[in-house]
């Protein structure tokens, strides 16, 4: 298993007379299989929460869903199961998968009572799936359907960021509209997962399949894309680095010496992670000039190695006198994800201080972009609720997390 990476700028031609030019870097990565190559065993933790709201049509779908997840694992893998109410208990400690039929009666266990406390499941979780990480691809799906009433947000936050440095991945599920949309995208976003919106029951058990689907097709681990600028370029200080793909979210960025460190978590086989670096450009000579270099540092838990570095791609301007535009599309199109996402923020942020005019405006320029970029989907899910918002209807529970999927990714008109 090996790293596929790309690179290319929103323009490779720069102005020769412009003493400083913006650009964006599109570095495009994903895990490449060869006919030797071999994948490491899914080390499973479900962290589920069986709390009193759960009662009834939730909790019956959700235990067909883990039940279906269990169908669909290979002998070799692991699972361990954690339940979670005001309280967390283990329900299936970490173990090796040789026994569906037993895994199953267990799952069948659950029943709705008491309140919601997600770090204490989220902690158990960690732990459990910390006991089969060597080796294997270590991925937690954490649902619930409420806020963390017994619980501490900031705790969860700093569990995620815990499980990301022991290469533990946490994917979050949100069942019906009364979950934190903000909490569960930071401890997906912190845990390099993904977060999933379950606006019905009936909808689980399709959702875990689509993440496990997600999950199994994982062949390199603990990626780290390390950029190298040429002197006389810099990042630019305010959100230098974001991920465009699969899902967008803002990275955090290490800077250690001249290079610029970005954790990325999981490489996908043939799905690529997309990010794009905001670039400040000097003024140089005429020709083409290497401007920065790209490298992925990662780890194969198939063949139990870590540290591996994939080969260094050099990344080119071409400084002209007789400048004519050039844009990419592909990049031009990853810029209009991000443009996407961060005008809903605002609109959401606008909302959020009562600024209905300008939510509503804020929320109709991104259903724009989203048209300029094909994702007729989110268009529509987010001119609605601009219209709604004009009309001073306001936003449903159910509306605002519709809102923050579309912004996050790609939705494809139903």
């Amino acid at each position: 298993m090996r790293v596929g990476l790309q690179v290319a700028l929103s323009d490779a031609r720069v102005d020769v007379a412009q003493p400083l030019s913006q650009r964006q870097l599109s570095v495009s990565m994903s895990a490449i299989a060869d006919e030797f190559s071999q994948t490491a065993p899914l080390n499973l933790c479900l962290i589920l929460d069986h709390s009193g709201s759960m009662s009834g049509r939730p909790i019956d779908t959700i235990r067909q869903a883990a039940q279906r997840l269990v169908d669909r694992l290979s002998l070799g893998d692991r699972i361990s199961i954690i339940g979670f109410d005001h309280k967390a208990k283990v329900l299936v400690p970490h173990q090796v998968v040789d026994n569906p039929a037993s895994l199953k009666l267990q799952i069948n266990q659950l029943k709705a009572s008491g309140g919601t406390a997600i770090d204490e499941g989220l902690r158990l979780g960690v732990e459990e799936m910390a006991k089969g990480k060597q080796g294997t691809i270590s991925q937690a799906f954490l649902l619930t359907d409420g806020e963390n009433e017994h619980g501490d947000n900031d705790r969860c936050l700093k569990l995620a960021k815990l499980a990301t440095g022991y290469n533990l991945t946490i994917n979050t599920l949100g069942l019906g509209d009364a979950w934190n949309q903000d909490v569960l995208e930071s401890i997906a976003d912190a845990g390099g997962g993904a977060m999933s919106y379950i606006q019905n029951p009936e909808e689980a058990v399709a959702e875990f399949s689509r993440l496990l689907s997600r999950v199994q097709s994982i062949g390199l681990t603990n990626a780290h894309l390390v950029l190298s600028l040429a002197p006389g370029m810099r990042l630019a200080e305010l959100k230098p680095i974001s991920q465009v793909a699969p899902d967008t979210i803002e990275l955090t960025v290490m800077q250690e010496g001249s290079q610029a460190i970005v954790r990325l978590g999981d490489l996908m086989v043939e799905v690529p992670r997309v990010i794009l670096a905001n670039l400040y450009l000097n003024q140089m000579a005429a020709g083409s000039q290497a401007i920065a270099q790209a490298q992925i540092r990662y780890d194969d838990p198939a063949t139990n190695a870590e540290g591996l570095l994939s080969e260094k791609i050099p990344v080119y301007a071409d400084y002209i006198s007789d400048f004519q535009p050039a844009p990419n599309p592909d990049v031009q199109q990853q810029i209009l994800a991000l443009a996407k996402y961060r005008q809903t923020k605002i609109a959401e942020t606008k909302l959020q201080q009562g600024d209905m005019a300008g939510a509503a405006t804020m929320m109709q320029t991104a259903a724009k972009t989203a048209l300029q970029m094909g994702d007729d989907g989110a268009a529509t899910v987010l001119q609605q609720n601009a219209t709604r918002l004009q009309s001073g209807e306001g936003l449903s529970e159910g509306d605002r997390k519709k809102t923050r999927m579309v912004s996050k990714t790609t939705l494809q008109a139903e």
